[in-house]
């Protein structure tokens, strides 16, 4: 299994790039990246090109897994697919940079989850029966799945919540203590709440 850390977003409502804002000394994509080395995970940043110059001068160049062009979708399922492209035989773990609350045991949930239901595609916690896709492990068949309707052009929508429609996931639904944890970051405003 593979960590990706999904850092690729626009940030267009932030008005700089979410993943290396400062929290506590380190970038959000440096928080995040240990939040997932602490489970013994190789890891991965994910970005976009644009992003190369600014993301190379805190990670080694390797780390650093770019959008892939050849891919016309937008959003987070680029990321997935892009890093999925490069790794096709790796399950992925993923968490975006914005999600600064996230726990690690909520992380361990889901590997256990994962160790235990070896029939599912993927594994994500749900807030009020919604998705939480941004935290969640999504096996390789499952991704080359999605990559393969996309090349018949059978994935009418580049949502994460339709990629998810087609395949078999694993649900955890969120309790109120822990819908907090989900909280992303997207506008300066709400930064003040750190």
């Amino acid at each position: 299994m593979l960590g990706v850390v999904l850092c690729g977003g626009q940030s267009s409502r932030m008005g700089s790039d979410k993943g290396l804002l400062k929290y506590e000394s380190k970038t959000w994509a440096e928080i995040a990246v240990d939040k997932l080395q602490q489970l013994e995970l190789p890891v991965v940043i994910s970005i976009n090109s644009h992003q190369f110059k600014g993301y190379s001068e805190i990670f080694s160049s390797p780390l650093l897994i770019e959008d892939d062009k050849s891919l016309d979708i937008q959003g987070p399922l680029t990321a997935l697919l892009g890093v999925h492209q490069k790794f096709p035989l790796e399950d992925l773990m993923v968490l975006a940079c914005d999600m600064l609350h996230m726990e690690i045991t909520l992380l361990k949930e889901l590997l256990s989850q994962y160790k235990q239901h070896s029939s599912f595609d993927a594994f994500i916690y749900t807030n009020n029966e919604e998705p939480e896709p941004l935290c969640g492990i999504y096996k390789a068949n499952a991704l080359n799945k999605i990559f393969r309707l996309y090349q018949a052009n059978q994935l009418t929508k580049h949502s994460m919540k339709y990629a998810l429609e087609q395949i078999n996931v694993y649900t955890i639904p969120l309790t109120i203590d822990k819908k907090k944890f989900f909280k992303n970051f997207n506008t300066s405003e709400e930064l003040k709440s750190l």
